[in-house]
Order: C-alpha cells, then sequence, then structure tokens
C-alpha cells in the first residue's frame, strides 16, 4: 500500500535541521558530563562542578534519556516519522525531570539556559504533534 504524504515546506526542514542540532549539543554536554571530560570541566566554576558532581545517578539517567531522545526524534522528523512525536514526548518529561530538579537547587544560576531547554523541548512536541496533524509526517 503506498502512503501518499503532504509535502513540508521548507521550514520544516530547517526546524528539523535545527531540532537534530540542539540536541545533538545536548548528547555532547552529556557525554562531557558522563565522562567529565577537560573540556567540560574547563567551562565550569568550582561550584558548579561540585553541584553536578553530586547529582543523583536518576538525574543523570534523566539527562540520558532527555538527550539521546530527543535525537531520535529529530531524525524521525527528518525521516518523517509519525513516532517523532511519542519519542520527542518522552524527551521533554526527561527535560521536565531533570530541569525541574536543577531549577529547585539553592544556588542555580543559569536560570535563562534552563529555561530556554524546557521551551525548546516543548516546541518540539507542539512541531512534531502538529507535522503529524498537517500529515507532513506519517
Amino acid at each position: 500500500m503506498t502512503n501518499f504524504k503532504k509535502k513540508p515546506p521548507v521550514w520544516f526542514w530547517i526546524v528539523s535541521v535545527i531540532a537534530l542540532l540542539w540536541n545533538a549539543m545536548g548528547v555532547k554536554q552529556y557525554l562531557g558530563q558522563a565522562y567529565q571530560t577537560e573540556s567540560w570541566r574547563a567551562a565550569l566554576t568550582d561550584e558548579q562542578f561540585e553541584m553536578v558532581s553530586n547529582f543523583p545517578s536518576w538525574l543523570t539517567a534523566a539527562f540520558a534519556i532527555a538527550v539521546f531522545s530527543g535525537v531520535l526524534g529529530s531524525l524521525g522528523l527528518l525521516l518523517r516519522k509519525k513516532w517523532a512525536y511519542m519519542v520527542l514526548l518522552l524527551s521533554l518529561i526527561a527535560v521536565i525531570v531533570q530541569m525541574g530538579y536543577i531549577l529547585a537547587q539553592e544556588h542555580y544560576d543559569g536560570i535563562a539556559m534552563t529555561i530556554s531547554i524546557i521551551v525548546f523541548a516543548l516546541f518540539l512536541v507542539w512541531f512534531s504533534k502538529n507535522s503529524v496533524s498537517k500529515g507532513w509526517i506519517s
């Protein structure tokens, strides 16, 4: 059976590529944190390093789920697959768990970036759901 899809506009592809790049940066950040690479460590103050070093393991797991499902969902968008919505929804849930914990920390000073991560994850869920409803992905 042939599945006829509507051709998405150019901006669909632009947003999808930006989503992939954004989430790939998240994977790079996760790997830097998980393996405590020199470049990752150099970007932190001693206070930030101490805070991150004391994160519970479930938070690190939420971080991994958020970024890897974000990359997978973004690839799903580029492949025009309907499952991208569910994978990006999983990413959003993990982002909310992770960022909710981080925002609750007393001495956290990266609120703008934290909020932008949540907003972008929300946007990608909306974007993927909208893409399904318009027939751009199936």
